[in-house]
């Protein structure tokens, strides 16, 4: 039930492709020594938080064919993410509703994986 089925090699190779941009953007986005996130309202980083999860959930989720597998390894990631911001990287705190933030981004590309999968042929 959460697995998405095997598809062409063009179109899996498309998908690997995606999923590595997506996930190397992630990695600079959380582990960059400085980061200042500006925007026209105050709940921006939020957003941006939603986004570094769900975009790389979602194009794991499709490159490797299992909902399940993208959302452990992002739903494990977001909390180990925020512990490594505010122990180990200088200028970076880490904050709660951040991680409650990125596992709603993992939630919403999960959703959106489920949804958007082929269904079964008879």
């Amino acid at each position: 039930m959460t697995s998405i089925p095997r598809r062409s090699a063009p179109v899996t190779w498309l998908a690997t492709s995606a999923a590595v941009v997506a996930v190397v953007a992630q990695l600079l986005a959380l582990y960059w020594p400085v980061v200042t996130v500006e925007g026209p309202v105050t709940w921006t980083d939020k957003v941006v938080h939603v986004l570094v999860f769900a975009v790389p959930t979602y194009a794991v989720g499709r490159a490797v064919g299992s909902v399940r597998t993208a959302v452990l390894v992002f739903a494990l990631h977001a909390p180990v993410s925020e512990l490594v911001q505010h122990f180990a990287l200088p200028g970076r705190t880490g904050d709660v509703w951040d991680a409650v933030v990125d596992l709603v981004g993992v939630a919403l590309a999960a959703a959106l994986l489920v949804v958007r999968r082929p269904s079964p042929r008879w």
